[in-house]
């Protein structure tokens, strides 16, 4: 890619093309654990390169504003949180959830600006653990289009959260890099002759195959695409393989493969150009594992591993994410603790935006090049006035959307494996039902 296709590709500011493909989409600004108490202290919230003020009211309603006073420009988010309202603390202003003035202490009662005066409210639904905003045309709001875990009860939803100091398309990129597990996350992701999936204990995700270098097949559909990794097993490897597929929701999600105990979502939300919100949610309609354990599994308990409210990371490039070389020479792999700092470590060295001229794709990256081509294509669509993607017709709901990973028979299409029927309807009405070829 040259420079300007890759500013194309990962800038969100301002009128950047990306960012106004994403505004055509409902964002997650925070989870609703962060305001999760009628009158809770306000939450700054910056999504791309725009500040925002969340807090819950007095009656339980969630409301997303501009994180600024219309009146002096001082931050609503010192304001007081209470009576059903955001008062600012400078003059007294207070604001309902919708931006509605409730009162301004400042002014006489019979002043003309009372019944004027109104603040940028964005659109707000709360859903599957988050609060969602839109950030697009305020006349013409989408159609919420609930994420996959929204099938399981928020009991069986366990949601991670670190702040990652680098743009969110080279998140994006790992997040649907499959051959980087069997290497990075080795430590975590052993080899065990006696799976025959992937098997969740308290400490690693046990694997049923030592391959490392995964054969990679990419099928596009309406909604980004979803691509398989096949492994060699260690056993039987002449009758079978061990498939792990991944879906690219355009445009910041990522659909991993499960294990054996909770299904696998992540979300790569820009702060702005160069900072990223990673979550990663752990869950299931009856199994799944807490909130706690997931959080230490990961490495990203709050007030030990990542700063409250900032969810800035303790181990950080600045430290080398307090790297244990003598735990390497023990066997650790990388001597980093957690999957997400591993990512974290390999994301952020490549700086805040990576120069993706300097690259050397290879045939392990197929999907990283589907990612690139399909979306700078879909930026490009926004910039000449087109919808962006996965907002058009066929619509196919997140909630229905899956990954597999298992062994199936050689010979067998990995395509047929746990799809939802509104993608089987569409692969009957193409001409082919055939993976399109994508050349790395």
């Amino acid at each position: 890619m040259t420079p300007e296709q890759n500013d194309l590709l990962c800038r969100v500011e301002g009128d950047a093309p990306m960012g106004q493909l994403m505004r055509q989409h409902w964002i997650p600004a925070c989870m609703s654990e962060e305001v999760a108490e009628p009158d809770c202290t306000p939450l700054r919230v910056r999504l791309l390169g725009e500040n925002m003020v969340v807090f819950r009211d007095s009656e339980g309603r969630v409301g997303a504003l501009d994180e600024l006073c219309p009146h002096r420009r001082a931050s609503l988010v010192f304001g007081r949180n209470e009576e059903c309202g955001l008062r600012c603390l400078y003059h007294g202003w207070k604001f309902d959830v919708n931006g509605n003035v409730l009162d301004m202490s400042s002014e006489p009662e019979d002043s003309a600006l009372r019944k004027k005066m109104k603040t940028r409210a964005f659109p707000v639904t709360e859903a599957a653990g988050f609060i969602w905003v839109w950030m697009g045309d305020p006349d013409n709001v989408g159609e919420f289009n609930a994420p996959n875990w929204s099938s399981a009860p928020d009991e069986k939803i366990s949601i991670m959260k670190i702040h990652a100091a680098c743009n969110w398309a080279q998140i994006l990129e790992g997040a649907i890099d499959s051959s980087h597990s069997s290497s990075l996350h080795s430590t975590n992701m052993p080899t065990a002759d006696d799976v025959s999936g992937s098997t969740a204990t308290d400490t690693a995700w046990l694997r049923p195959s030592a391959d490392k270098s995964p054969r990679i097949e990419v099928e596009k559909t309406s909604f980004g695409f979803r691509y398989a990794a096949i492994r060699k097993p260690i056993r039987d490897a002449d009758k079978q393989d061990y498939v792990r597929t991944s879906l690219f929701i355009a445009p910041f999600t990522a659909i991993i493969p499960s294990n054996d105990q909770y299904h696998l979502s992540q979300l790569l939300i820009p702060i702005d150009d160069e900072n990223t919100f990673f979550y990663w949610i752990a869950w299931h309609p009856e199994k799944g594992i807490s909130r706690d354990a997931w959080r230490k599994f990961c490495g990203a308990e709050i007030g030990k591993d990542v700063e409250p409210v900032t969810f800035r990371k303790m181990r950080n490039y600045e430290n080398n994410y307090l790297q244990d070389r003598e735990a390497m020479k023990a066997g650790d792999f990388t001597g980093i603790y957690g999957i997400p700092c591993q990512d974290m470590a390999m994301w952020e060295s490549m700086g805040r935006i990576a120069d993706r001229s300097e690259d050397h794709l290879g045939s392990s990256d197929k999907a990283i090049f589907t990612f690139r081509t399909q979306m700078y294509r879909a930026a490009q669509a926004v910039q000449k006035g087109e919808p962006a993607i996965g907002t058009t017709e066929p619509s196919i709901p997140q909630a229905n959307l899956m990954t597999f990973q298992g062994m199936i028979p050689k010979g067998e299409d990995w395509r047929e494996y746990n799809i939802s029927d509104e993608e089987r309807a569409l692969r009957a009405k193409s001409k082919t039902g055939k993976s399109q070829k994508v050349t790395a």
